[in-house]
């Protein structure tokens, strides 16, 4: 079992995917450890995600798989039964947050002001996903954060792409990024998938 902050520190780009169904994912899974990655966020935002992730839970149960855009209980208790080893959620709830604790799974809550911060850290959280990252503030916020929040580590999401990834990573509250440039729909669905292990070769040289 892996705490968030864990998580975290397993690769300083974490994917952030979208696949229709678990061949794809299987795939994009295989170009990615290729080049370089083994941890995977996969958003539940179509309705074959949940296979997806438990056909990589299986296939590669050595790369960190988790799941993303995860709303409510109903879908940390589905990403959580087949397997899954962390969970990404947009924001925060009073019933996530307390039905999270229970669990094996970490969840990392998504943020994108102090009152969320500290409404988070009151339910015992120490690590946040910055959301929509570029949008409400990006490294500038992270900065400011760091000021009163000390303590608290972040993985901005939303907006970051190979220009502006080091800029975040460079904040000493940042422990990782989440990004989407490295999987685009477009070389997925023409199964260019030697192209996303470039892709990914190039960011891991980049960003470490």
């Amino acid at each position: 079992m892996l705490s968030a902050r864990e998580v975290m520190q397993v690769s300083k780009i974490i994917p952030v995917i979208s696949v229709k169904d678990e061949y794809e994912m299987l795939h994009l899974a295989d170009a990615l450890i290729k080049g370089g990655i083994n941890i995977f966020e996969i958003t539940l935002r179509t309705p074959g995600a949940v296979d997806a992730i438990e056909a990589v839970v299986k296939e590669f149960p050595f790369a960190v798989t988790g799941a993303g855009t995860v709303i409510n209980i109903d879908t940390f208790k589905a990403v959580e039964d087949v397997g899954a080893k962390f969970a990404i959620s947009p924001g925060l709830t009073q019933s996530l947050a307390e039905f999270s604790k229970n669990s094996f799974m970490p969840l990392l809550p998504g943020v994108a002001t102090a009152s969320e911060i500290m409404s988070g850290i009151e339910y015992g959280f120490d690590a946040f996903k910055l959301f929509p990252a570029a949008v409400v503030g990006g490294v500038e916020a992270l900065k400011a954060f760091n000021g009163p929040f000390k303590d608290i580590i972040f993985c901005p999401t939303g907006g970051i792409n190979l220009e502006n990834a080091k800029s975040f990573l460079d904040l000493p509250n940042v422990a990782c990024i989440g990004g989407s440039w490295i999987v685009p729909r477009d070389l997925i669905e023409a199964k260019r998938f030697d192209e996303i292990t470039k892709l990914t070769k190039q960011a891991v040289e980049l960003l470490g």
